[in-house]
């Protein structure tokens, strides 16, 4: 009897480090957020293996993995460099919006709508940055 309940013991708890190990969200934090692409079968196929050993951790995990969006394979990536927004401060220090929209369609190609009016803008100071260890460089 005893050996009998180490052997369930061992195989639920394969089940259920498996089933963690599934699911996307753990394996792949970077595609948190996403809301729409190709669904990894990678992801897909680990989170189906949970549903095989244990239903509602399996569902639960798709489930997650859908509303995370880390089910999904990473788009493109679209950075522009530091230094490269360096172009966009004019000579007294402010931005120039203009300039900064160009830039970003041109580096990645995708026209921002940085002259909305709904568009929220926040101005901080060396102080602030200081306050949060930050150095400050623009």
């Amino acid at each position: 009897m005893r050996i009998r309940f180490r052997i369930q013991a061992g195989l639920l708890a394969v089940a259920l480090v498996s089933q963690l190990s599934a699911c996307g969200t753990i394996i792949y934090p970077d595609r948190r957020g996403q809301i729409e692409g190709k669904i990894d079968p990678v992801v897909a196929g680990l989170d189906a293996i949970g549903i095989l050993f244990l239903v509602i951790p399996g569902l639960i995990a798709f489930g997650v993995d859908f509303a995370s969006g880390a089910i999904y394979l990473p788009h493109g990536r679209y950075t522009v460099a530091p230094e490269t927004l360096q172009q966009s401060i004019d000579a007294d220090g402010n931005l120039d919006l203009q300039r900064l929209k160009a830039l970003i369609e041109e580096r990645t190609g995708h026209s921002l709508p940085l002259d909305d009016p709904r568009l929220i803008r926040h101005n901080g100071s060396p102080q602030q940055l200081a306050a949060y260890g930050l150095p400050p460089a623009a």
